[in-house]
C-alpha cells in the first residue's frame, strides 16, 4: 500500500519539536508549521479511527485548543502582509498606518495567549503524542504490514465519504464558500499521506481552491478590522480599495472552486440547466488515481 508510516509520523515528529522549542513569540513560519502539523495530524487520527479512545480524543480537544489560538496570530501576520501591499495609496499612508498599529498590537496579544497555553499543555501533550505510533498500524521502510489491507479499507473509506460530501452544497456563494473551503481542506490533507501525492493533479487542484477561498476570507477579515478602526471618514480610499480587493478575491474563489466541481466532480457550474443524467457521471479519473495512491 502507498501509506507510510515515516511520512503520517512527520508531523507528529515537527509538532512534538515545535512544541519543546517554539519561541514566546513565534515567527509567522512557525506558526504556520504548528497549525499545517495539527491539522495532517488530526486528519491521520480521524482517517484511521485511532480518535475514538480517551487518548486520542484529549489529544484531538487539546490540538483543536492550541491550534485557534496559533490561528488569530497567524490571521494578524497575513493581514499585515496584505496591508503593506497597498503601498500604490500613498494618499491614505495615515490610515494605513492606523490600522497596522491595530494589527500589530493584536497579534502581540495573541501571540501572548497562545504561549501561555502552549506552555501549559506542552509537557502532557508532548507526552501524549509520543505514544502515537503509525508503525503499529502501517508499513514503514518497505516492510509489509498484517493489518495493512484493513488500514487501507478504512482509509479509503474516508476519502470516498469526505470526495461525496465535497458535491454538497449544490450552489455555492458568500454564506457557504468559507465551511466548503473547510470540506476541501480536510480530503487534502487525507489524501496527502500517499506517497507522492503532490504529483496527483486532483491534489493539486484541492491545494489551489482551498488558497483561493482562504484568500477572500482573510480580505474580508481585514475589511471588517478597518471598518471599526478607522475614522478617516467618507472621503478615506482605503477603505473602498480593501472592499474592491476581497470581491475580486470572492470571485477567483468561487469560479476557482465551481470549475474544480465541474472538471473533477463533474458537477454543473452555478446556473447550469443541464440534466440529472449529466450530473451522475460520477468523478473524473484523477480523482480516482488520487484516491487509489492510498491504497496503491
Amino acid at each position: 500500500m502507498a501509506l507510510d508510516a515515516n511520512r503520517a509520523e512527520k508531523p507528529v515528529r515537527k509538532l512534538r519539536k515545535l512544541l519543546k522549542k517554539m519561541p514566546s513569540v513565534p515567527g509567522a513560519d512557525e506558526v504556520h508549521d504548528f497549525r499545517t502539523s495539527s491539522r495532517r495530524i488530526e486528519a491521520m487520527l480521524q482517517s484511521l479511527s485511532l480518535n475514538s479512545g480517551n487518548k486520542c480524543r484529549r489529544i484531538l480537544k487539546e490540538l483543536s485548543r492550541l491550534r485557534k489560538r496559533a490561528g488569530k496570530v497567524r490571521d494578524m501576520d497575513v493581514l499585515t502582509d496584505y496591508l503593506l501591499g497597498l503601498s500604490h495609496l500613498e494618499k491614505e499612508k495615515e490610515c494605513s498606518v492606523q490600522l497596522l498599529e491595530h494589527l500589530g498590537a493584536q497579534r502581540q496579544r495573541y501571540a501572548k495567549k497562545f504561549d501561555s497555553a502552549r506552555e501549559q499543555s506542552a509537557s502532557e501533550l508532548n507526552k501524549r503524542l509520543k505514544q502515537i505510533s503509525m508503525v503499529k498500524v502501517l508499513p514503514s521502510n518497505g516492510k509489509k504490514n498484517p493489518n495493512g489491507d484493513s488500514v487501507s479499507a478504512e482509509v479509503t473509506a474516508s476519502a470516498l465519504k469526505l470526495l461525496a460530501g465535497l458535491t454538497q452544497p449544490t450552489r455555492l456563494g458568500k454564506t457557504n464558500l468559507h465551511p466548503y473551503r473547510l470540506k476541501v481542506k480536510e480530503l487534502r490533507n487525507l489524501l496527502q499521506m500517499a506517497e507522492d501525492s503532490d504529483q496527483q493533479e486532483f491534489v493539486q487542484r484541492l491545494g489551489q481552491v482551498k488558497d483561493a477561498i482562504g484568500e477572500w476570507h482573510d480580505w474580508e477579515e481585514l475589511v471588517a478590522i478597518a471598518r471599526e478602526v478607522l475614522d478617516h471618514g467618507a472621503n478615506c480610499q482605503l477603505l473602498p480599495e480593501l472592499r474592491r480587493i476581497t470581491e475580486t478575491k470572492y470571485r477567483n474563489g468561487l469560479n476557482l472552486a465551481e470549475a474544480m466541481r465541474k472538471k473533477f466532480l463533474r458537477m454543473p457550474v452555478s446556473g447550469d440547466r443541464r440534466s440529472a443524467q449529466h450530473r451522475q457521471r460520477g468523478p473524473a479519473e484523477p480523482v480516482w488515481l488520487a484516491t487509489a495512491a492510498l491504497v496503491a
